[in-house]
């Protein structure tokens, strides 16, 4: 007869010692486990005879392919569960940002790129491919979505986010952990939200820093996206945040990680801690003694498991339980969250996987397509005078820039092959990656097209392609500009492709740990771009980036800009199908590129006192406009907006406003427009800002058709959190706008929330539907 999750944790509680206990909120390393590459029994009988809760990254830290790390898993899970006292499984969790951080896993663009379609369906799609790879290996935890919302380009990690925009963020967050996770978890994936909460406004945009936001901000901006999470898509997990917020280191934090995240916003999943996060309260911040006395606040403060190896949880946890630090209590209640979520996983009953069946869901045709379509999707032509697109019969094409024949340039920071190359350039051999098989892994590896080579498949047999690399992405050695103006000189046409290597090595430019002072191009790049410009030949840009550059040169110089961001391992067929007009790029950005670093932060969504130095304006070296706004994004046709309707001149609480508008594509081309809904609130209680984004929709039109997009806003969505930090809904003037960006707006209208005084909001609303017709 099957027992219930509440029996089986209850009678598992009541069987364990402190050491199981303690086993099942602690975690290793694959590697921990290993001798020379290999599963070391003596290391498994020794660290695994109590049980274990987590096994970190068995793919991504390893140099084993997808069947071997099904055969590992397994391994592993049939040691707990028939040679340890209670047979407890254990949870496997990986990394898996913009793909399945394994060898041979398929790899999708990154995040900032993904956002850049304004296609959360086809983010829901990416994750339900991410979760059926995850799942064939063993792993049941994948580390993602990242909710931060991005207002600091200089952060490393801005290109793990989908953006600086609560809306846009909430979505996308949404779609991500509804694919992963699936409709019930024991046939899915736990999702992990991270990172809760402030990582992405750190101080100098440095990794870690404190962040100092305030309380009304913090509800207002950067909370909305975990909400959404939890709410609207049952987020199973969650991750802390590094830095200090408000003075509270956030790991040591009982009023954010338990009263924020689980009082205020219902949170019922698992709680994990960043990676050292627990030690670091003690090594980084000094908040803490010693290391028992960091291990106390921490579990005291919520954090559930410590990832990813035991450092704390273990006996440093048992002299904060001797010092009066901890109580059994609190150790037994994030055992039994743990012990829950392993029941959810179905991991009781079927601990194993099929290692027969594991390759079936690796590349296929179908995921292929999918990351082909989202690479497509995601391009930005931020640019263009009429040099794009260009024709597939140029005599001559000249392809410079150090990403131009790099496949290793489209992978983002969070890949197998961003790993590995760390771990080849800073770690020391270790047991994981000790003589490693080149072959096995370049049988395995991940097939990625260069963009050089996705224009040579693509011109005519006539078209001459003439390449040089001109210089790296962050060595100071210019000494290849002579031979890429030698290049430039013979072509008809430049097609320059710059940007970022990504990746948490120290050879990297973006990506975690990868912060930067200026957002300038990094290394030698701009003379780069400035020796080619000079030769007067026309120069298309390709940006494959993971952060906004502040740029204001190049894009005064370059005849075309196309914003790839980095797009995974399909990028360079994508690339150059835009470039050559085989696809149309409808995508917009999800960030505002600023002109100086000196402007950050920077955001479309300030108040109304924002981006002005009161009279005067402008900086005195500079514009405060930015370079590129939120949402903007041009297109190889033209659209035309008209008709505006809005159904009604007052609403109340629990209603909806229709808001109608008609797009017509009045160019010769088939493309998408991203129609985007704004809304102000023109007086409020508090400042509000000059416009919000609530809805949006990509409507794919023909040469001359038009369609009709009909916002159903609720009045609900409105609400904000006042300076009680209570949700409000206040009466007054909503002025609506639609357009094409933040500061492309076509057509204009306003209603009234009707009322004399602000009603107080039980729940808060994040999506407003749209019809189109």
């Amino acid at each position: 007869m099957a027992i219930s999750i509440d029996q089986r944790i209850h009678r598992l509680l009541l069987q364990m010692s402190l050491d199981e206990k303690l086993a099942q909120i602690g975690s290793y390393w694959m590697f921990d486990l290993q001798s020379r590459g290999k599963f070391d029994p003596q290391k498994i009988s020794d660290k695994l005879k109590y049980g274990i809760g987590q096994i970190s990254r068995p793919a991504g830290v390893t140099t084993f392919d997808p069947v071997s790390v099904a055969k590992a898993t397994n391994h592993l899970q049939k040691f707990l569960v028939e040679q340890t006292r209670l047979g407890i499984p254990a949870i496997f969790h990986e990394e898996c940002c913009s793909g399945a951080m394994v060898l041979g896993g398929t790899v999708f663009p990154q995040m900032i790129g993904v956002a850049s379609s304004f296609r959360p369906d086809l983010a829901e799609k990416m994750a339900v491919e991410i979760s059926a790879q995850l799942r064939a290996i063993g792993a049941r935890q994948g580390l993602a979505p990242v909710l931060d919302v991005a207002r600091d380009p200089r952060w490393g990690r801005v290109e793990e986010t989908f953006g600086e925009d609560p809306t846009l963020v909430s979505h996308f967050g949404m779609a991500y952990v509804r694919g992963l996770q699936g409709n019930r978890l024991s046939e899915g994936v736990m999702a992990t939200g991270k990172h809760f909460i402030g990582h992405s406004l750190s101080l100098g945009g440095l990794n870690c820093a404190p962040a100092q936001i305030g309380w009304n901000e913090l509800y207002n901006i950067f909370l909305p996206s975990f909400q959404a999470a939890i709410q609207e898509a049952g987020l199973a997990s969650i991750m802390n945040s590094y830095p200090e917020l408000d003075g509270e280191v956030v790991a040591a934090s009982r009023r954010i990680l338990t009263g924020l995240l689980r009082e205020t916003l219902g949170f019922e999943g698992l709680l994990v801690s960043d990676y050292q996060a627990v030690e670091m309260i003690y090594t980084y911040h000094n908040a803490a003694a010693d290391l028992p006395a960091a291990a106390g606040l921490a579990l005291n403060a919520g954090i559930e498991v410590e990832l990813p190896s035991v450092m704390c949880y273990g006996d440093q946890l048992k002299w904060a339980m001797n010092a009066g630090k901890i109580n059994i209590e609190t150790i037994d209640l994030a055992v039994c969250r743990h012990l829950r979520m392993k029941s959810e996983l179905g991991l009781f009953e079927k601990p194993y996987v099929d290692e027969g069946g594991v390759l079936a869901v690796f590349e296929t045709a179908d995921q292929r397509r999918l990351a082909h379509r989202l690479a497509c999707e995601s391009m930005v032509l931020l640019k263009n005078d009429g040099t794009l697109p260009l024709k597939k019969t140029i005599h001559t094409l000249a392809v410079i820039g150090p990403n131009a024949d790099y496949g290793r340039g489209l992978l983002s920071d969070y890949t197998y092959a961003a790993s590995l190359e760390r771990l080849r350039v800073e770690t020391p051999v270790d047991s994981s990656f000790e003589k490693i098989d080149e072959q096995a892994l370049a049988l395995h590896a991940v097939r990625v097209k260069t963009v050089l080579a996705g224009i040579q498949e693509i011109v005519s047999p006539a078209t001459k392609v003439l390449y040089a690399r001109g210089c790296d992405n962050l060595d100071e050695d210019a000494s290849g500009c002579e031979e890429a103006v030698n290049v430039a000189n013979q072509a008809d046409m430049v097609i320059l492709v710059l940007g970022d290597r990504s990746g948490l090595a120290t050879c990297c430019t973006t990506g975690e740990t990868r912060d930067s002072v200026d957002l300038r191009l990094p290394g030698v790049q701009e003379d780069l771009a400035r020796a080619v410009i000079a030769t007067g030949k026309p120069v298309v840009v390709v940006l494959v980036n993971g952060r906004p550059f502040a740029i204001p040169w190049l894009a005064e110089h370059a005849n075309a800009i196309l914003e790839a961001w980095l797009p995974g391992e399909e990028g360079g067929t994508a690339l150059a199908e835009t470039l050559f007009g085989d696809a149309n790029p409808g995508g917009k950005l999800p960030i505002t590129f600023p002109r100086h670093v000196g402007q950050v932060p920077i955001f479309y969504n300030h108040k109304p006192s924002g981006l002005k130095s009161n009279w005067h304006i402008d900086y005195v070296e500079e514009k405060v406009t930015p370079l590129y706004v939120f949402g903007h994004g041009l297109s190889y046709t033209i659209f035309e907006y008209s008709d505006l309707v809005i159904d009604r001149t007052h609403a109340a609480q629990g209603e909806a406003v229709k808001i109608s508008v008609k797009v017509k594509n009045t160019g010769v081309v088939t493309g998408d427009e991203v129609v985007q809904l704004y809304t102000r609130d023109v007086y409020g209680s508090q400042p509000r800002p000059v416009k919000e984004l609530k809805g949006y929709c990509r409507l794919p039109l023909a040469p001359g058709e038009t369609r009709q997009a009909s916002f159903m806003l609720p009045v609900d969505m409105l609400a904000f959190y006042d300076q009680s930090l209570n949700l409000v809904l206040e009466p007054g003037k909503i002025e609506v706008m639609v357009g094409s960006s933040s500061d492309d707006i076509r057509l204009s209208g306003s209603f009234e929330i009707s009322g004399e005084n602000k009603i107080k909001i039980t729940g808060r609303v994040f999506t407003c539907p749209v019809e189109i017709i």
